[in-house]
């Protein structure tokens, strides 16, 4: 988890810096009247790249040292949608999402059939699962290791860092979202989290698009992306109180923790979340923006 005493100024710095980059990015698509699938997909790419997210060059180790990657992404008016879980040699699993969304008949692969859909894809960049090493991952596995030893059982919770997603409202009044992930430090037997399940991590319709980073477990039980849009969509809530009730009281009701962002139809945005910090970038319909990464 991100914890304010673990956080140099120095890296704080770096983060905000990688994600105004991201928003400049969203930003210039829609600007130009882009589609917000377009502009989720691009933001979500530029996180995937820096090493300072649990997600692309950043993601965590698993178990055995080496790393599997999740994402998916859905646009709101067509309820289209694409994800992928467990591939380890696609530099950004996000882009392969778009593929199985725009390119195939299904929604989620998984594995090795994922990877050989890549292979049918020339778009799509591969690299060797070496490609996505860090030093500070490598730590993070050695210490959960380490304390799982000492505990004499597999503990999840803190396991996580950094989850990257993006959500948008485009000038046509259409939403997207899209997530994308390393899943859980020291995961073992092909562990798949909510970051690539439709209604989970990520979701996107007519009113709402959501997309959540946590203890993926709880967040697939809750349901957590689809809970938001239903309490808005079949409870009249507005998009700050579905949101609220969601991360700050469904998902602690289980144990667990993590938070979402949220952007509704008229633009308005929630970024709740119940733990010390999550690294967040907005930029509202008035033209005011910002970066944050822990709460008041």
């Amino acid at each position: 988890m991100i914890e304010r005493d673990r956080l140099s100024v120095e890296e704080g710095a770096r983060i905000h810096a990688d994600l105004e980059a991201a928003l400049a990015t969203g930003e210039g698509i829609l600007a130009a009247a882009g589609s917000a699938l377009d502009a989720v997909q691009a933001v979500v790419v530029a996180l995937e790249e820096s090493p300072r997210f649990n997600a692309g060059k950043g993601a965590v180790y698993t178990a055995d040292g080496a790393h599997e990657l999740d994402a998916s992404l859905m646009e709101g008016h067509s309820r289209r949608a694409g994800a992928v879980a467990g591939v380890r040699t696609v530099r950004n699993p996000i882009a392969l999402a778009r593929a199985v969304m725009d390119h195939s008949p299904h929604v989620l692969l998984v594995g090795a059939g994922a990877e050989r859909f890549a292979d049918t894809q020339p778009q799509i960049a591969r690299v060797d699962n070496a490609w996505f090493d860090t030093r500070t991952r490598h730590a993070q596995l050695l210490q959960e290791q380490a304390r799982e030893r000492q505990a004499q059982a597999v503990s999840l919770k803190g396991a996580y860092f950094g989850t990257v997603g993006a959500v948008a409202l485009d000038l046509h009044g259409h939403l997207a979202a899209a997530t994308s992930t390393g899943g859980m430090t020291n995961k073992r037997y092909g562990r798949v989290g909510d970051s690539p399940l439709i209604g989970a991590g990520t979701w996107a319709d007519a009113r709402v698009a959501v997309s959540g980073t946590g203890w993926g477990e709880c967040f697939i039980r809750c349901a957590v992306a689809h809970d938001i849009a239903a309490r808005m969509a079949y409870g009249g809530a507005c998009l700050e109180e579905a949101a609220e009730a969601v991360v700050m009281q469904a998902v602690p009701a289980l144990g667990g923790d993590g938070g979402a962002i949220a952007v509704d139809v008229q633009g308005n945005i929630a970024m709740p979340f119940n733990t010390a910090g999550m690294y967040r970038g907005w930029i509202a319909r008035d033209g005011s923006r910002g970066t944050a990464i822990f709460g008041a």
